[in-house]
């Protein structure tokens, strides 16, 4: 979470709101993209801190899972979203694009448009090959 701008969004009453089941699925959810929703000390408020690049990512997926259940906090996500304003794309996103846009581009062509590591591109170019 260092290299990209850090993000704490406020979620006042979060149980209250969306029920501790969804609470609990949604701090897992949170954590397997890089992120964590947490309890703020002993209050009954809670804190998402996560990248700017990850935060679309969380969106879509809440929305994809409860968007009924997870509503306020799906909403609260987007207000934060658009506050923040556009977002630089992130390399493994621009090696994504760059490779679907053009499939024979070289590796050479992709890490100096990208600054990504040999590794990175070809990994990238294979889960591309994947989709």
């Amino acid at each position: 979470m260092n290299k990209n701008k850090c993000i704490h969004t406020q979620l006042p009453s979060l149980i209250h709101r969306i029920g501790g089941d969804s609470v609990k699925e949604a701090k897992l959810l949170v954590a397997e993209k890089g992120g964590e929703l947490k309890r703020i000390r002993r209050s009954r408020n809670w804190r998402l801190i996560t990248d700017l690049t990850h935060l679309p990512i969380i969106i879509d997926k809440l929305k994809s899972t409860h968007p009924e259940k997870m509503r306020y906090l799906i909403e609260k996500l987007e207000q934060k979203w658009s506050e923040c304003g556009p977002v630089p794309e992130s390399p493994q996103c621009k090696l994504r694009r760059l490779i679907t846009e053009n499939p024979n581009i070289t590796l050479a062509e992709l890490m100096i448009e990208t600054d990504c590591s040999i590794s990175e591109v070809r990994e990238a170019r294979f889960n591309v090959e994947l989709l």
